[in-house]
């Protein structure tokens, strides 16, 4: 093969090359015995039909371009990565020409790495909240792990509120039942406002095996089909139970943990809880910090990094959906639109990605940043270990130079971030922030 010219134009590049006439015969002819199969020509049968009766009936050239796929990696490698060229995605062809002693002259235009342009990426100020674990926060923990040694216990008397009352129910409108009204051994807690506004009052006051019929009207903001409608509910009262939450005391303490006294229990909650937000906190500086060193950068973004950062994120996205049973499909029309709706919601989280990946490559050749093999050996048994595999298959699964590139990338974010200067959350940030812990 011989390049003819190769020339670039901001992120596109276009190649002109020439393959010789063997290596272009070697592909049709691949193309040939793959096609062959499903080709029936008047006097041969099926799949028997001689290559030069094909070219004479449909053209001299018919298995060119399936041939030129036979042999387009060996094309891609002379022509674009011996010249250095960085391609983004697959390039495509824009020009064939054959001429009559069937030399090939292609013309190949690709989407190429961009120009990136580093602004500051040390030395930047970046906000950082103070780690704090308020009192609240500490009760919270206290009143989930009461509740999860709470007890259960059916009482024999009326039911009142705080109370869980197991009933049978079932809506009519007119006298007709409405779909969706009825239901057989639901636990409602009352005063929970699982329900409709003033059901669950009406259930006060009733003893296991009563039924009535509650009145109630649907609010004018609910379902269309029932909104500020007068419905009449049948009622059965099977059960009435309450939770019994024992005291958080001492003695809870020494039943929920390893402690002997709810003191010690308080201060270990606080403890764990300062060290997540102590970690959360570094998390979220380490991200702004790199997002901030992005933003500080030059570059001209080829569309097709931006689709392929699409694409990941997509595919994360589709795979936490089949975890919860839902295909991208289902999900999208739940929201109200479609695939293509959802992909552009994506779009400006890509758009960033994808230039906090260049900015990150672009550090990593700017530091000359390397890894050795026992950097590379450590991450793989790393992986080992978190997936529960035998080394050797992990090293099968994972190409090398997504753990170089992995382990490069975050020495590069370690050089940004161990740089940065913290600073002080602005007011309405801080206030915020405290806002959520509350």
């Amino acid at each position: 093969m011989i390049v003819k010219s190769t020339e670039r134009n901001g992120n596109e590049a276009t190649i002109v090359v020439e393959i010789d006439k063997e290596l272009m015969e070697s592909g049709v002819n691949k193309a040939y015995m793959k096609a062959r199969k499903n080709i029936q020509l008047p006097g041969f049968r099926k799949g028997k039909a001689p290559r030069k009766m094909i070219e004479a009936m449909y053209g001299p050239h018919v298995f060119y371009e399936d041939g030129l796929e036979e042999i387009f990696p060996e094309v891609y490698d002379f022509a674009v990565v011996k010249q250095e060229l960085k391609a983004v995605g697959r390039p495509s062809l824009t020009d064939m020409q054959i001429s009559d002693d069937h030399i090939v002259t292609l013309t190949l235009t690709t989407e190429v790495y961009p120009e990136v342009t580093l602004g500051q990426y040390k030395g930047l100020e970046v906000e950082k909240a103070e780690a704090a674990v308020s009192d609240a926060q500490v009760q919270t923990e206290l009143d989930r792990m009461a509740e999860n040694v709470s007890s259960t216990e059916v009482v024999e008397r009326a039911a009142q509120m705080g109370d869980t009352a197991n009933i049978d129910f079932e809506g009519f409108e007119g006298g007709v039942p409405f779909e969706g009204g009825k239901g057989e051994g639901f636990d409602l807690k009352l005063g929970s406002g699982q329900f409709v506004p003033g059901f669950e009052e009406q259930i006060v006051g009733m003893t296991a095996g009563e039924e009535k019929d509650i009145d109630i009207t649907f609010p004018e903001d609910y379902h269309k089909d029932l909104a500020g409608k007068a419905v009449v509910f049948h009622v059965k009262l099977n059960k009435v139970s309450v939770v019994n939450v024992p005291e958080q005391d001492d003695e809870f303490a020494k039943d929920v943990s390893e402690f002997d006294t709810l003191e010690e229990l308080k201060a270990d909650i606080r403890n764990k809880a300062l060290e997540q937000a102590e970690k959360q906190a570094a998390s979220a500086f380490e991200q702004l910090a790199v997002e901030k060193a992005a933003e500080n950068t030059t570059v001209d973004m080829p569309k097709a990094l931006v689709e392929a950062e699409l694409d990941t994120q997509m595919e994360r996205f589709a795979y936490q959906l089949q975890m919860s049973g839902y295909s991208m499909e289902q999900y999208a029309k739940m929201m109200g639109g479609d695939v293509n709706t959802m992909r552009n919601a994506f779009r400006p989280a890509a758009e960033k990605q994808a230039k906090i990946s260049v900015t990150l490559e672009k550090i990593v050749e700017v530091e000359g940043i390397t890894v050795s093999d026992e950097e590379i050996e450590a991450e793989f048994k790393a992986l080992a270990e978190q997936y529960q595999l035998e080394l050797d298959k992990v090293k099968e699964m994972v190409p090398m130079n997504e753990i170089t590139g992995s382990l490069t990338t975050r020495k590069a974010v370690k050089i940004i971030t161990d740089s940065a200067i913290p600073v002080a959350p602005k007011a309405e940030e801080k206030a915020e922030e405290e806002k959520k812990e509350d």
